[in-house]
């Protein structure tokens, strides 16, 4: 009788989430961001928001968890109900550098999520202080090769794309920094303004103003082509490190057990919004690349490949938090 009565429920909750998906969405969705309000995260998320809520019928609202290389967003999508109405907005450290980072991850990025829609990705950029004696990535690369250990670099905090764009920096070119994480990356930026530090690598739509304003010197940015916010800046592999390849992406994730149907869904208004031509002028303005054609399968086969490249470069730089 408690093996049937197991299977009756079986079935009943089965047909729950079906009859949830062929109504879905019914109520507000929650898209929860694991950085803090003005960040690279949260812009994109807030110039989604509008639209999305026009494709799914319902409001999107965005919700600010930042805190713990982004533990606290995944884990309380992590614990949500599994039906379309908490998502996260999912970056490289939520979905890969938090592999290696984290000796005791408390949550994994594959088996307690599905990816739903690889949304953007982006570039770092490489800046010194304005008045800085480097002009160029080789004369910054031919002081670390004779001063080992000398010169420094900040970080928005150990494990961040800031942090380790520098490390692989060291690594492809054979040399050594020492790293100097502040709390945040207004802080780290601060620090190279005024040359606290001699260098440092950041989202480039977050300091390209600075830039212009003749606050920061730039010397490359990280991304396969240059960033339409800087395209007088060469790439890293222009300036003379070859393969050096780094990008800042963000995708759509939600908690593992959720329908195929309402992932579908929620992939399709997704894929439709990124298409907008005026989402993705403003978009491409603010420095973001635009993906609008991966399906979930894809985005998932992205995330692996991005877990085979950013864990190896965290084991390599020692970085750990735990």
């Amino acid at each position: 009788m408690k093996k049937i009565s197991g299977v009756i429920l079986a079935v009943l909750a089965g047909c729950t989430f079906a009859a949830h998906a062929d109504t879905f969405p019914s109520h507000p969705i929650t898209l929860v961001v694991p950085l803090a309000a003005g960040s690279t995260a949260d812009i994109l998320a807030r110039a989604i928001q509008p639209e999305l809520s026009r494709q799914l019928g319902q409001s999107v609202v965005v919700e600010n968890k930042a805190g713990g290389s982004g533990l606290i967003a995944m884990q309380f999508v992590q614990r949500a109900a599994p039906d379309g109405y908490t998502l996260v907005l999912g970056t490289n450290n939520t979905w890969a550098i938090n592999k290696g980072l984290f000796k005791s991850l408390p949550y994994d990025p594959q088996r307690d999520f599905k990816p739903v829609a690889y949304l953007s990705g982006g570039s770092n950029v490489l800046v010194v202080k304005p008045d800085s004696e480097y002009d160029s990535v080789k004369s910054l690369v031919a002081a670390l090769k004779a001063q080992p250990n000398k010169l420094t670099f900040s970080s928005g905090g150990n494990g961040t794309t800031h942090h380790l764009s520098a490390e692989y920096l060291k690594s492809l070119t054979a040399t050594q920094a020492m790293h100097v994480p502040y709390r945040g990356a207004p802080q780290g930026v601060t620090a190279v303004m005024a040359g606290e530090v001699d260098f440092a690598f950041y989202n480039t739509p977050s300091v390209s103003g600075l830039v212009r304003d003749g606050k920061l010197k730039a010397l490359a940015t990280t991304g396969e082509a240059r960033s339409p916010l800087l395209p007088d800046v060469p790439t890293m592999i222009e300036a003379g490190v070859p393969g050096y390849v780094i990008s800042v992406d963000f995708g759509l994730m939600a908690p593992a057990g959720t329908p195929d149907s309402i992932v579908t869904r929620l992939n399709q208004a997704a894929r439709t919004v990124m298409k907008d031509p005026a989402l993705q002028n403003k978009l491409k303005g603010q420095g973001y690349e635009v993906f609008s054609d991966d399906t979930p399968a894809q985005f998932g086969k992205f995330i692996q490949a991005d877990i085979d490249k950013w864990v190896p470069l965290v084991k390599t730089s020692g970085a750990s938090i735990d």
